[in-house]
C-alpha cells in the first residue's frame, strides 16, 4: 500500500458541554476535510439536548466518513461528589468509566491511526494511550495562555514543601509563567481552583497538569498572530520542560453541521430579518455564554445599560442552566415598564442561536461576551470588536489575551459576573467605548485577515494537519509492510 492510498482513521472522545463539544467536532470536521475516517465515541447519557442535537447533525453530515459508537457510562451516586454542577458530574462519571474504553477501541474493525481525547479526560486516558499502537493527542479548547497556566500548575505544586499542597497555598498573588511578558494575577485564576476544601475542578486540574507531557501532542484552537508569545513559550520548553508539542490548528470555524435550529430556521429567521433592517455596524450583540445563567440581580442593570448606550441590541438572555425550563420570563424580572423600553431598542432571545451567523451580519458592530474562547475566536474571525465580562473558569485569562492582542476591551474592575452588580451607567459607558474606538476596529480587521490566512489554503492550520496525516499514513504503510 502506497502512502497516497492509505486512509487515516482517527478516534475522537469528547467530554461534555457545548463549549468543549462544538470545537471538538470542528476539529473532527477538519480531519474529515483532508480525507480521514472518524470514529466518534460518545458518552451516554448526555447532559443536554443541545449536545445531542449537535452530535446527530454532525454524524448525518458525514454519513460515509463517520462512525458513532456509544460509550455507556457507569452510573454514579451524585451525592459522592462535592458539586451539583451537571457538567462536572458528567466529567467525573466519564473519567470513572474510562477503563471501559480499551474494549471499545480494540473492537474497532479498522486499525486506528490516532486517538484524540478532550483535555478534561487527560489523566484517566493516560494508561489507555500508553497501550495504543497509534499516537494519542489531547484537544485543548481554550487559549494558549490558559494552557500555559494549567501546564505550569505542576511546576508551582512541585515547588511547594507539602506533599499534596492545596492550590490556594502554591498560587501566590501573581503567577509569572516563563516566556511571558505579563503575569497572571491571582484574581484571574479560576475561582474554583482557589476554594478551600476539595472540588472536582481542583482535582482534575492538578492531576491533569502532571500528565500533559504523556501524549504525542496537544491540539489548540489558536494561531500565531493571536497568541504568538504563548505558543512559542509552550513549544520552546519555557513553560514546562518536556511538554508535548502544541499544535496551533485554529481558528476552528463553524461548519454546516452546526446549523441546528428548531424547525426550518427557528428563531434565526426573524433575528436575521430584524438585523437586515438595521444600519451597518449599529447593533450590539450580547451573549454571556451557553452555560452560565445571568443573575436576576444583574438583569435589571444590564437592561438599563443597553437602553442608555443608544445602540440597538440583540440580547441573548439565559436565566437557567442547561435545559431546565424557564418558569420565569424576563418581564417577570424587569417589570412591564422596563421591558417595554427594552423592546423599543432591541430584541431579546432565550433560545439557542447561531452565533456565527449573527457575528457575520454587517449590522453587528460590537459583541458583549463572557470571554469564552469559542466566542473570542469567532468574533476575531468576523472582525467584530469585543467587550468581555468574564463569568468564571478560564474567561479572565482569555480576556487578557484579547486585551494584549488589541482586539477587545476587558473592564477588569467588573470582577467575575457572579460578584458585585455592575451598574447600568458603567455598562453603557463601556459599550460606547467599544463601539466608538476606531483603533480597536482597525486592529480587529487586521486580526480577521490573519485568522483567515491561517485557516486558508496553505495556511498554518493546513500545514500542521497535512503533515500529521502524512506521518500517520507512513505508519500505516510501515505496519502493512
Amino acid at each position: 500500500m502506497s502512502v497516497s492510498e492509505a486512509v487515516a482513521h482517527v478516534a475522537f472522545l469528547p467530554s461534555a458541554g457545548m463549549g468543549h463539544l462544538n470545537p471538538f467536532l470542528r476539529l473532527a470536521a477538519l480531519f474529515l476535510r483532508y480525507g480521514c475516517k472518524v470514529t466518534l465515541i460518545i458518552a451516554k447519557p448526555m447532559v443536554s439536548l443541545a449536545e445531542s442535537n449537535l452530535i446527530s447533525c454532525f454524524c448525518s453530515s458525514f454519513p460515509h466518513q463517520v462512525t458513532q459508537i456509544d460509550f455507556n457510562l457507569i452510573p454514579m451516586d451524585p451525592t459522592t461528589f462535592n458539586t451539583n454542577d451537571p457538567f462536572y458530574l458528567q466529567y467525573e462519571t466519564i473519567r470513572s468509566s474510562v477503563h471501559l474504553l480499551s474494549e471499545i477501541l480494540s473492537s474497532l474493525s479498522k486499525t486506528l491511526s490516532a486517538c484524540i481525547f478532550d483535555v478534561l479526560l487527560t489523566s484517566p486516558v493516560v494508561s489507555i494511550a500508553e497501550n495504543l499502537s497509534c499516537p494519542s493527542y489531547i484537544f485543548f479548547p481554550s487559549s494558549a495562555r490558559m494552557l500555559s497556566f494549567i501546564a505550569f500548575v505542576s511546576v508551582l505544586a512541585a515547588s511547594h514543601p507539602a506533599a499534596q499542597p492545596h492550590p490556594s497555598t502554591f498560587i501566590g498573588d501573581v503567577v509569572q509563567i516563563p516566556g511571558f511578558t505579563s503575569s497572571i494575577p491571582r484574581s484571574s485564576v479560576p475561582s474554583a481552583l482557589l476554594l478551600q476544601g476539595s472540588n472536582p475542578f481542583q482535582r482534575m486540574l492538578v492531576e491533569d497538569s502532571l500528565n500533559l507531557m504523556k501524549f504525542n501532542g496537544i491540539f489548540i484552537n489558536s494561531f500565531e498572530e493571536l497568541e504568538g508569545e504563548a505558543l512559542a513559550a509552550l513549544n520552546d520548553g519555557k513553560v514546562v520542560k518536556g511538554l508535548s508539542p502544541v499544535y496551533g490548528i485554529g481558528p476552528l470555524m463553524a461548519c454546516k453541521f452546526e446549523n441546528v435550529d428548531q424547525g426550518p430556521r427557528g428563531c434565526m429567521g426573524w433575528i436575521l430579518e430584524w438585523l437586515d433592517e438595521q444600519a451597518e455596524g449599529s447593533v450590539v450583540y450580547v451573549s454571556l455564554g451557553s452555560r452560565t445563567e445571568t443573575r436576576k440581580e444583574q438583569i435589571r442593570d444590564m437592561a438599563l445599560g443597553l437602553i442608555e448606550c443608544g445602540y440597538s441590541f440583540l440580547w441573548v438572555v439565559k436565566l437557567k442552566r442547561v435545559d431546565r425550563e424557564e418558569d420565569e420570563g424576563l418581564e417577570d424580572v424587569l417589570g412591564s415598564e422596563l421591558m417595554s423600553k427594552v423592546r423599543e431598542k432591541g430584541v431579546v432571545v432565550k433560545e439557542f442561536v447561531n452565533q456565527m451567523e449573527i457575528l457575520g451580519h454587517p449590522a453587528v458592530g460590537g459583541f458583549v461576551s463572557h470571554g469564552g474562547w469559542n466566542s473570542i475566536t469567532e468574533t476575531v474571525w468576523e472582525g467584530v470588536p469585543v467587550l468581555t465580562w468574564p463569568q468564571g473558569g478560564d474567561q479572565k485569562i482569555n480576556s487578557e489575551c484579547i486585551r494584549i492582542s488589541g482586539v477587545g476591551i476587558w473592564p477588569e474592575d467588573w470582577g467575575w459576573g457572579s460578584q458585585d452588580v455592575v451598574r447600568g451607567k458603567e455598562i453603557s459607558n463601556r459599550i460606547k467605548e467599544m463601539m466608538n474606538n476606531e483603533s480597536l476596529r482597525v486592529k480587529v480587521n487586521e486580526m480577521k485577515k490573519a485568522a483567515r490566512n491561517a485557516a486558508d489554503v496553505g495556511g498554518s492550520c493546513e500545514v500542521f494537519v497535512k503533515r500529521l496525516i502524512e506521518d500517520w499514513k507512513k505508519n500505516i504503510q510501515a505496519n502493512h509492510a
